[in-house]
């Protein structure tokens, strides 16, 4: 009898571990229901309930970034700090963690994970994954070694490494992911927050813009107004 009483013991644990995570599966998708039927113009212009959002959990990412240590801070801004981290799998990725109760923060979230999950461009930051936890609230991207292009910029030893061919090659690069956002790809978008900390650099210095939480989605008879 003992055989059979491990077996079902087995068989019990097995069958609870998957009602976890189902559970767990249906609590993100409820989550995630909840943050993407907001009120504002641009989450219902933009819903679209065939996107699929690739999830990390919230242990995962404690786990990748040391538990957001201060060391592994890449930046902050309004929205939330940014950190560096490294996955299981040995992928290194930057984690946006939205601050808490921020209502603006809400929308950032919205916009970044239904528009960057729609846009692919090698000018344009990669999206890899979110996570909702709570109230945390937290993008996933691709890491991107060499920051920001301000930071480049206003670093006295890095800056040297911008001579003006390499200037030229970051202002092509960023012209050409903007391009792609006004007219070649299937959204008409516009970034509305363009500037030199939203400009990331790759290993090979290629640029990448990053940062679309006040990006708004246009029709065709719509015309911005400076």
């Amino acid at each position: 009898t003992l055989p059979v009483v491990s077996s079902l013991l087995i068989v019990i644990c097995v069958w609870l571990v998957w009602i976890c995570n189902l559970g767990g599966k249906q609590k993100n998708k409820k989550n995630l229901k909840k943050v993407m039927s907001g009120t504002s113009s641009t989450s219902v212009e933009l819903h679209d309930g065939n996107l699929k959002y690739p999830f990390i959990s919230f242990k995962e990412i404690v786990l990748a970034t040391n538990n957001f240590s201060n060391s592994n801070m890449l930046g902050h801004g309004g929205f939330g700090n940014v950190y560096k981290g490294t996955l299981e799998d040995g992928t290194k990725i930057a984690v946006k963690r939205l601050s808490k109760g921020s209502g603006q923060g809400v929308i950032e979230f919205r916009n970044e994970v239904i528009l960057i999950a729609k846009l692919q461009h090698q000018n344009l930051v990669r999206l890899l994954g979110f996570c909702i936890h709570g109230d945390e609230k937290l993008l996933i991207y691709e890491y991107l070694p060499n920051k920001s292009l301000d930071a480049m910029l206003f670093d006295a030893t890095r800056k040297s490494m911008l001579d003006w061919p390499m200037r030229f090659e970051i202002i092509k690069g960023v012209a050409r992911g903007l391009l792609y956002l006004h007219q070649d790809s299937r959204l008409k978008i516009i970034h509305r927050d363009l500037k030199a900390s939203n400009i990331l650099l790759d290993a090979e210095m290629s640029p990448k813009i990053s940062d679309f939480g006040m990006a708004r989605i246009f029709g065709g008879n719509q015309q911005q107004e400076n």
